[in-house]
């Protein structure tokens, strides 16, 4: 049997049906893509991005599950993020919007040191006048001067097309940004569950993103039942669902409480990708 952990999920698998034990104690990583396979993924990413206007596109359960794994460890490796919410003086395609984002950041990124973020878009759904419009939101790891890139978002809008409604139009919402503690799990869980979990519009265009750095953070790590043991010492499992299908290499799954007791036992996983990001700075 094999354990696959992550921060507050553990799966037990049966190695008979689930292939071979992995190789490495470490996974989820973009680093750990094969130059082949590197290859072909990136050709499927220029055909996918030539047929997002095609097709409709939501946040599938496998791609909440990753942002959710890849938010956390980013949180893990940092004292402090910015959650920022990007929105739109009018209304706007959803490909436009996708392409003033990516102008934004480019932007962002020339102007910043070592600029990390993850984002998702939204449908908005309170605002009455632009109501469907796409608006996003973005986790990062930089300090905002709120001002000059709040001016600087409204005025690329305008450059690409996006005129307000009224002349004086410059909404102080549609640059918003909060401060959290990278510390403080569960309020970055409740974010993740309420802009991601729960985010299921379709869009014409690419539904998430995050840099290369927030990509090649290790997500999950291999261990025996030993480990998962320590938390049913702390009575730290809260929920535990046991697999009854015969056919699926999957034993079980365990839901652990993340608090000051059972976040030290995840000390391998934040070395490991501290150790990545020290050796991309330096």
């Amino acid at each position: 049997m094999v354990v696959k952990n992550t921060y507050g999920i553990s799966v037990a698998f049966s190695t008979s049906k689930y292939g071979i034990t992995p190789k490495s104690e470490f996974t989820g990583s973009a680093l750990q893509r094969k130059k082949q396979e590197k290859s072909k993924y990136t050709k499927a990413k220029k055909k996918e991005s030539k047929d997002e206007e095609r097709k409709e596109r939501s946040l599938s359960k496998r791609s909440k599950q990753k942002i959710r794994k890849k938010l956390t460890c980013f949180a893990r490796t940092q004292k402090k993020l910015s959650f920022v919410t990007l929105t739109f003086l009018n209304s706007v395609t959803d490909e436009k919007a996708i392409d003033i984002l990516r102008k934004f950041i480019d932007n962002v990124k020339k102007r910043s040191d070592n600029f990390q973020y993850l984002w998702v878009v939204e449908r908005q759904t309170k605002n009455n006048e632009f109501k469907g419009n796409p608006h996003f939101h973005m986790i990062t790891n930089k300090y905002w001067q709120i001002e000059k890139w709040w001016n600087y978002w409204l005025t690329l809008q305008q450059k690409n097309g996006v005129i307000p409604r009224e002349g004086n139009f410059k909404p102080s919402s549609a640059f918003d940004v909060k401060q959290l503690n990278a510390n403080n799990i569960k309020r970055i869980s409740s974010y993740i569950t309420k802009y991601v979990t729960k985010n299921n519009a379709k869009f014409k265009c690419q539904v998430w993103n995050c840099s290369r750095q927030v990509s090649e953070l290790y997500t999950d790590f291999y261990t025996t039942t030993e480990f998962t043991d320590q938390f049913k010492r702390l009575n730290a499992v809260s929920k535990e669902f046991i697999d009854k299908d015969r056919k699926s290499p999957v034993i079980n799954v365990k839901m652990i409480d993340l608090n000051r007791q059972t976040i030290p036992l995840y000390k391998r996983l934040d070395e490991k990708n501290r150790a990545v990001i020290h050796e991309k700075l330096y």
